[in-house]
């Protein structure tokens, strides 16, 4: 298939779509006509995709591989990015109600030595924080939007393939060989294990159980806080308040423990009480969390795997989120990677030509930021997961005590709010809401 090569006015796109957006009125550009998209996958890429694309008055059609769309996962962290695409969406304000304002990141030793210590407030920017939320809140909030807005959602689709067509179309192949009609632009919002892109990557060796668990007492905790522990760099236990997501009486935790993935079925045979008794021993004020994890079926393990697609859209279409790119959630930037690639995708079909121009558009306007924050989770990750002796004792050490200095208290924070290499302008957006500047 032939790769979407940027034109030279791909920057003037951008610009101008920046600027589209901060009007409500307007929508697609003057010579695109509204185009029938797939969109495959309905976790936050896809939705926010689809919702996004059905305002801007295209004809979506969602599909999923569950009888009825859900959420997987515990708790994610919001950054002050996604927090302005769900603001243009009109979900920012249900999003925060149903979460936990994150004011500050911090990391302990077994021996209580403070190695991590981010505080958004050194971005001197009052709307600048960080969302704990459970996965559950953000995908009921984009989920009833979609629904309100009349989206198709066809379900029990497992996609297979998108199968090229004449004139830059595309036609999806589902498992057992049934097909779809013509789609002018296809949108991969199927993860990590997406089959609609070429194997690449490779499997990280860390990955983590998750739980989401009633948040009751909270002695020795910090409200406003994502705490972790950590044993060198191969243990880390951490603790995020996410809110009340739907369902939930009582506030909720999200409680997450790193294990390497070939260990894992020791991790089983050992039982949960070898188990608790180490977390105990790295991190003692957890035992109420710990009480309610009364099997091993209610903690999750994820999996994590660094890749990064080289050609991020071809031919009628395009890969967004996890399906373009993905690693482990060490820098808690995955979800708001996938809102800001769905909103740059919308902006550039705003005021592009032709499909092929919006999605050298599209992913011109996130390259940048994608690189950086990549190279930043490939090189930070085995500070934090990994069997290195070396890392974690310069971590400690020499990082620790240097970070709780100007300007690296800026650089850190900026970092975790995912501002590095200014996301937001390239997007027309802003922590305070939209930019209302025309492009020049």
């Amino acid at each position: 298939m032939d790769s979407v090569q940027p034109t030279q006015s791909t920057g003037l796109f951008a610009r101008w779509a920046a600027w589209c957006d901060s009007v409500p009125h307007l929508r697609l550009g003057a010579a695109m006509k509204p185009l029938e998209i797939a969109v495959a996958g309905c976790g936050p890429a896809g939705l926010a995709a689809a919702l996004l694309l059905v305002r801007d008055g295209h004809r979506v059609t969602l599909f999923e591989r569950f009888a009825a769309p859900r959420p997987i996962g515990s708790g994610l962290m919001l950054q002050p990015t996604g927090l302005a695409v769900l603001r243009t969406l009109g979900l920012r304000d249900t999003i925060v109600a149903a979460g936990a304002r994150i004011d500050r990141l911090t990391g302990r030793t077994a021996s209580g030595r403070i190695v991590l210590d981010v505080r958004y407030a050194a971005l001197q920017r009052p709307t600048a924080f960080g969302l704990g939320v459970h996965r559950a809140a953000l995908f009921g909030s984009l989920h009833r939007a979609v629904t309100a807005a009349g989206l198709v959602i066809e379900t029990n689709r497992t996609v297979a393939s998108a199968e090229p067509l004449a004139g830059d179309r595309r036609q999806l192949v589902f498992a057992g060989g049934a097909r779809t009609g013509q789609f002018d632009l296809v949108v991969d919002a199927l993860g990590a294990a997406t089959p609609l892109s070429p194997p690449t990557g490779r499997d990280l060796p860390y990955g983590a159980l998750w739980a989401s668990l009633d948040w009751l007492d909270r002695d020795g905790f910090d409200a406003a806080a994502l705490e972790q522990r950590y044993a060198g760099a191969h243990t880390m236990a951490g603790v995020m308040p996410i809110g009340r997501a739907e369902g939930f009486a009582a506030p909720q935790a999200a409680f997450f423990w790193s294990l390497r993935q070939d260990r894992l079925d020791v991790w089983r045979r050992g039982g949960l009480a070898s188990w608790k008794a180490n977390v105990l021993a790295l991190w003692p004020r957890t035992r109420a969390l710990l009480d309610q994890i009364d099997s091993p079926e209610r903690l999750t393990f994820a999996r994590y795997r660094h890749r990064t697609l080289k050609i991020a859209a071809e031919r009628g279409i395009i890969h967004i989120g996890d399906s373009w790119r993905s690693t482990s959630p060490q820098l808690g930037q995955g979800a708001n990677m996938a809102l800001l690639d769905a909103y740059a995708l919308a902006a550039a079909l705003r005021s592009a030509p032709d499909v092929p121009s919006a999605l050298a558009g599209a992913v011109q306007m996130r390259k940048s930021h994608v690189t950086i924050y990549q190279s930043m989770s490939y090189l930070f990750t085995p500070v934090y997961q990994s069997d290195s002796r070396i890392l974690p004792l310069l971590r400690d050490r020499l990082v620790g005590p240097l970070a709780k200095l100007w300007p690296a208290t800026a650089i850190l924070a900026a970092i975790v709010a995912g501002l590095i290499g200014s996301p937001l302008r390239r997007l027309g957006l802003s922590l305070e809401g939209l930019h209302g500047e025309p492009p020049t």
